[in-house]
C-alpha cells in the first residue's frame, strides 16, 4: 500500500458528537443567538474538523505549487509559458500579489516548483518537488503516467504532513502555472459531470476566439482520455498537471492530518473536487475561500453543495483568496474563544432562553 492509500484510509469524518458542545458555547457567547451569522458556521465547522470544541489557536501556511501545462500549445491562455517561470521569480522576490496578502494575513508562504518547463534550480527560495519539465498536451493524450500522478499527490501530502507537525493551525493552497485553467475545467467537466460549457471560462482573458478554441480543446482532451476517466486518480492523471495534483495531495494530507485546508480559487477547487472523489470525507476538512469570478466557478460550488467564505469577484489564483479568508476564519476562532459567555460576564442572557 502506498502513501496516498494509507493517507486516503486514514481520512474519516470528523466525530459530530463535537457539535453539540461547540453549538452550546456558540449560543452563550454575549450576543444575541446566530447573530455572527457565517462566522459561527465557520467556527463550527472549524471545531470538527480539528476534533476538538477548543482548538489552540496556530500559524497559518500557504503553499503555492507551480507547474507548466502542454495544452498551452493550443493556444487557450492569453499569455506565453514563459510566464510561469517570471511569476515564480516575481513571487520569489516577494512582488506578486499573494505575496502582499500572505504578509497582511499573517501567513507563511512557500512556493514549490512541481514541473515548470524552466530550469528553476538557482532560484533561492524555491523549493524543487518537480516531477518532470512540464505535463503532456491533454488533447493529444494523457498528461501524465498514473505513476506520476501518485508522486505528486504524494508530494502535497508530504508537505501537509510536515505543516501538521511543524504546529501549523491552517494550511492555504495556491497555484501558478499558464495555461491551467483548462485542465482545471476539463477535471470539473469529467467529474462533475457537466458540460464544458458549463465549467469554461476565459482564463487569462482570452478573446471570443480563444475562448472557442480553449471548449474544442477541452471537448478533444476528454475524448482522447476518454478510456482513462474511470476513476479520479486516472482523470487527474489524464487531465490536470502537476501543481493540480500536489494541491490535491495538500488537500488529502491535511484532512488525514485534521489540518484544515483554505482553498482558493478555481484551479484548487478543482484539485479539491479530485481529492474529494477520493474519499468524499475530505470534504469536512475544507474552507472553500471565494467563489472566483471564473465562469463556471459558482456553478461547481453549487453542484458539489458547498458555499465558499467570500465572493469579491477575484479569479487570481497564487492562494490570494485563501489567504483572505484566513483572516476571516482567524476572526471566527477568535470570537468563540475569547467572546465572554452570559454567565463569566453577569449579563442577563435572553428571557426564556
Amino acid at each position: 500500500m502506498n502513501l496516498l492509500e494509507r493517507t486516503l484510509l486514514a481520512v474519516r469524518e470528523p466525530d459530530m458528537a463535537l457539535a453539540g458542545p461547540v453549538a452550546r458555547r456558540l449560543d452563550s457567547l454575549t450576543k444575541p443567538q446566530g447573530s455572527l451569522g457565517r462566522l459561527e458556521e465557520i467556527a463550527l465547522r472549524y471545531c470538527l474538523a480539528r476534533g476538538t470544541a477548543m482548538p489552540e489557536p496556530g500559524p497559518k501556511k500557504i503553499v503555492c505549487m507551480a507547474a507548466d501545462h502542454g495544452v498551452a500549445e493550443e493556444g487557450v491562455s492569453a499569455y506565453p509559458q514563459a510566464v510561469t517561470a517570471q511569476m515564480v521569480a516575481n513571487m520569489l522576490a516577494g512582488g506578486a500579489a499573494i505575496n502582499v496578502l500572505a504578509r497582511h494575513t499573517g501567513a507563511e508562504l512557500e512556493l514549490v516548483d512541481m514541473g515548470v518547463t524552466a530550469d528553476l534550480s538557482r532560484m533561492a527560495g524555491l523549493r524543487s518537488c518537480r516531477i518532470r519539465a512540464g505535463s503532456n498536451n491533454i488533447a493529444r493524450g494523457p498528461a501524465m503516467s498514473v505513476e506520476e500522478a501518485v508522486r505528486a499527490v504524494e508530494t502535497g501530502i508530504s508537505i501537509a504532513r510536515e505543516a501538521a507537525s511543524g504546529g501549523f493551525a491552517l494550511l492555504g493552497t495556491g497555484d501558478m502555472g499558464i495555461a491551467n485553467t483548462t485542465p482545471s475545467s476539463a477535471l470539473f467537466a469529467a467529474l462533475l459531470p457537466c458540460r464544458p460549457a458549463e465549467v469554461t471560462g476565459r482564463g487569462t482573458g482570452v478573446d471570443d476566439a480563444g475562448l472557442q478554441r480553449k471548449l474544442a480543446t477541452i471537448e478533444k482532451a476528454l475524448s482522447v482520455n476518454r478510456p482513462r476517466l474511470g476513476d479520479p486518480l486516472s482523470a487527474l492523471a489524464a487531465l490536470g498537471g502537476f501543481e493540480i495534483a500536489g494541491i490535491a495531495g495538500l488537500i488529502i494530507g491535511g484532512a488525514a492530518f485534521r489540518l484544515p485546508v483554505v482553498v482558493d480559487g478555481f484551479i484548487s477547487s478543482a484539485a479539491a473536487l479530485c481529492a474529494i472523489r477520493m474519499n468524499p470525507a475530505v470534504a469536512r476538512y475544507i474552507f472553500f475561500s471565494h467563489v472566483s469570478a471564473e465562469a463556471g466557478h459558482r456553478f461547481v460550488m453549487d453542484r458539489i453543495g458547498e458555499r465558499p467564505v467570500l465572493d469579491l469577484s477575484m479569479r487570481l489564483g497564487e492562494g490570494t483568496g485563501a489567504a483572505i479568508a484566513m483572516s476571516v476564519i482567524e476572526a471566527a476562532l477568535k470570537l468563540y474563544r475569547e467572546m465572554a459567555t452570559f454567565d463569566s460576564a453577569g449579563v442577563t442572557s435572553r428571557e426564556g432562553a
